[in-house]
This record gives C-alpha cells, structure tokens and sequence, in this order.
C-alpha cells in the first residue's frame, strides 16, 4: 500500500493509539490501558488498568493547546512504566526475581516504582533538550558570522535538528533489539487499521493492512520540529543562554500547536493534510515501522481487544 492510500480516512477513526515494547504492546482505549507481552517462554501476558488522565478529571486539560501538552507527558509517563513492565521479563533471559531490592526501593519503599519513572523521565528529557535543543542551536551558531538574518538561522538550525533526529532514529533502527520493538510498532499500527476499517481482529486480516498510520508518535515529533522552525523565528537569534531558555519556555506552546495540527490532518483527506504528513510517513517506512511477524500481531491483536468498549462510538476521533 503506497503512502497516500494510508492517508485515506477509514470507516471508523479511532483515537486508540498505542507504543511498542520489548516483545510487547500497549495500547490506550477511551477508558483503559493494556499492556500485552509474550514472555519467553511464549505465553502472552495481559495486564489491563483504568485510566484516570487529568483530561478525564478536569475540562481544563480537555482545552486546545493544552490537552496536547498533557497529553504528551502523561503518554511518556505510561509508555516508560510499560516499557519497565515487559523488560522485567528478558531481564537476563529470566523473569525478575520479585524479591530483589534495588538501589529506589531502600530509598522510596512503596513509592519506589514511581520514583523509577520520574528518574527515567527526567533522562530522556534531558537527553532529548541536550540532543534536539542546545546541539543544533550551537551548530547553526558556526554560521552566523555569514548569515545575519534571524529567520534564516532559525531555519537552518531546524533543518539541523531534523538531521540530527532522522541520523538518531536510521542509527537506532540497526540495533537488533530495538529492530525487534519496530516489528511489534508495526504490528500496532496494521492492527489499528484492521479495526478502523471494521474487519474482524484475526492475524489473516491484520496481515494486509500496512505498516504506516498518519497519526502515529512519528509524525508528531517530525511536527514538533517543523512548528519549532516557524514559531522560534519569531524571537530573532539572541545570544545562546536567552536562545536555550525560549526554545525551553516555548516547547510547551509548540507540542500543543504540533498537537492540534496533527488531530486536523490526521481525519483529513485533503491535499494538504497528505503533504504535510508525507514527511512523517516517510520516517516511519525508513527506520522507525517494520513489518511484523504473525506472532507479534497475535500480541498487539491482545491489547487492542483488551481496549475496546461495548459502545464503539467511545473511542471515535474527535
């Protein structure tokens, strides 16, 4: 299937939306989270939990613009303890030894899972401001004693961030381990397409369906970078401590922007919605998709099942 067959707007638009694991899926309906692995020893294992987001407490997280930030965090918050969750299964080829005290449980007790995702939080936003922010800021800096115009450097130090992210993810992509966690994003995506264009859940129907989905993770992050380029411009190119705090105090406006531009185009069929997410679907075909095998499918067809509701409209997008 080409890429602007995957733009196509199904029967059913779902807002169900998932992330790859390590032998694993998690998948996020309108009110549940499923988390399905396939332990070594072959066996899939369901873990299924209510969800109780701030949107679903209080309409002020519903609000545009905001619903985008929240979003994105309480989404990295549920994708790192999944992730944690299916790696205690291959840790050392051997299920986690569940009386094993770490370093967080003297320190935290009870409250020391929790602790462990904020500590793995807090490194990826680290290394994502270090890698995304400050490196592709320094980099354009080398340019501007030929370039004096803002908006030019704003736009090179964007085609510098893009750069950096497509050699990251094309690097990431060859590690075996990790090669494996794309085969089960594929898996996650063929399988919300079997059910937004209502054929029943089986792996015969999942198997035809493609690899790629417009309103994937992917597209996002390529979105975020592309606002970044447009709204950054508008503060000129001050000196690199002012560049590094309004590119920091500016991240929440523009994943709330990137946010509300993806749920637009993501049920549109229109030119422009195809143009736009080209460059998203383009990422996901060279490193970030691969095509699955019949046992993964089994798995993301598991945690799919698990979020569905008896009312179907629930989980519609909107």
């Amino acid at each position: 299937m080409k890429i602007k067959d995957v733009n196509r707007v199904p029967k059913h638009m779902t807002s169900i939306g998932g992330q790859a694991l390590i032998e694993g899926i998690l998948m996020r309906g309108p009110k549940d989270l499923a988390i399905a692995v396939r332990k070594p020893n072959n066996e899939i294992i369901l873990k299924k939990e209510k969800l109780n987001t701030l949107g679903m407490r209080y309409k002020f997280f519903r609000l545009p613009l905001i619903r985008g930030l929240v979003g994105l965090v309480e989404s990295m918050a549920f994708g790192i303890r999944a992730l944690m969750y299916s790696a205690d299964f291959y840790e050392d080829g051997i299920e986690k030894d569940g009386n094993k005290e770490t370093f967080l449980d003297r320190i935290f007790k009870e409250k020391s899972e929790e602790a462990e995702i904020v500590f793995t939080l807090m490194i990826s936003l680290v290394f994502t401001i270090l890698l995304f922010i400050l490196l592709p800021s320094l980099i354009t800096n080398f340019f501007k004693k030929g370039i004096e115009n803002p908006i030019l450097l704003n736009l090179i130090e964007g085609l510098v961030r893009i750069m950096l992210f497509l050699t990251y993810v094309t690097v990431v992509s060859k590690m075996e381990d990790i090669g494996r966690v794309f085969e089960y994003h594929g898996a996650e995506h063929k399988t919300i397409h079997c059910y937004e264009n209502g054929d029943p859940l089986t792996v015969e129907n999942v198997k035809k369906y493609p690899i790629l989905h417009p309103r994937c993770g992917t597209s996002f992050l390529f979105m975020v970078m592309i606002v970044s380029i447009l709204v950054l411009s508008f503060f000129g190119w001050p000196n690199p401590l002012q560049r590094v705090l309004i590119r920091l105090l500016m991240l929440p406006i523009i994943a709330g922007i990137s946010y509300e531009i993806n749920r637009v185009i993501g049920k549109s069929n229109s030119a422009i919605a195809y143009y736009l997410s080209y460059p998203g679907l383009l990422i996901q075909r060279m490193a970030t998709v691969k095509e699955p095998d019949e046992a993964q499918i089994e798995v993301a067809i598991e945690a799919l099942k698990a979020v569905l509701t008896d009312k179907k409209e629930e989980d519609l997008w909107k």
